[in-house]
């Protein structure tokens, strides 16, 4: 019997996968959480717009993040780092939607041809 935090880390899985294709993007959900079904790094859940994706659903969120979600009531992204290390951008998942909806739409093509004469 599949043990209930793994039933909702798949549910959860699935709910993206289906947002995604809601907002017209392609999106693929890995067998068994497993990326390696995806020929991608195991701990890939899902390959949505060509991203790899982790997906992670907790009953409560780390306090800094959760002061960092606060800051998304004002603001479009959130970027973080510790001292000494890369910087991440913390966005909403349906901006995230929208920003690659968006990009799929755009003819890359024209921007290749014009660029490449730089």
């Amino acid at each position: 019997m599949t043990h209930p935090s793994k039933n909702k880390g798949n549910g959860y899985e699935r709910e993206l996968v289906n947002q995604a294709k809601r907002a017209g993007l392609k999106a693929k959900r890995a067998y068994a959480s497993n990326g390696q079904s995806l020929g991608m790094h195991e701990e890939v859940d899902c390959l949505i717009a060509g991203q790899r994706i982790q997906a992670k659903r907790r009953k409560k969120l780390l306090k800094g993040i959760q002061d960092m979600i606060g800051l998304l009531e004002h603001t479009d992204a959130v970027v973080f780092r510790e001292d000494k290390c890369e910087s991440f951008v913390l966005v909403r998942w349906s901006d995230w939607l929208d920003l690659h909806s968006s990009l799929e739409k755009i003819d890359w093509t024209e921007t290749y041809e014009r660029d490449k004469n730089f």
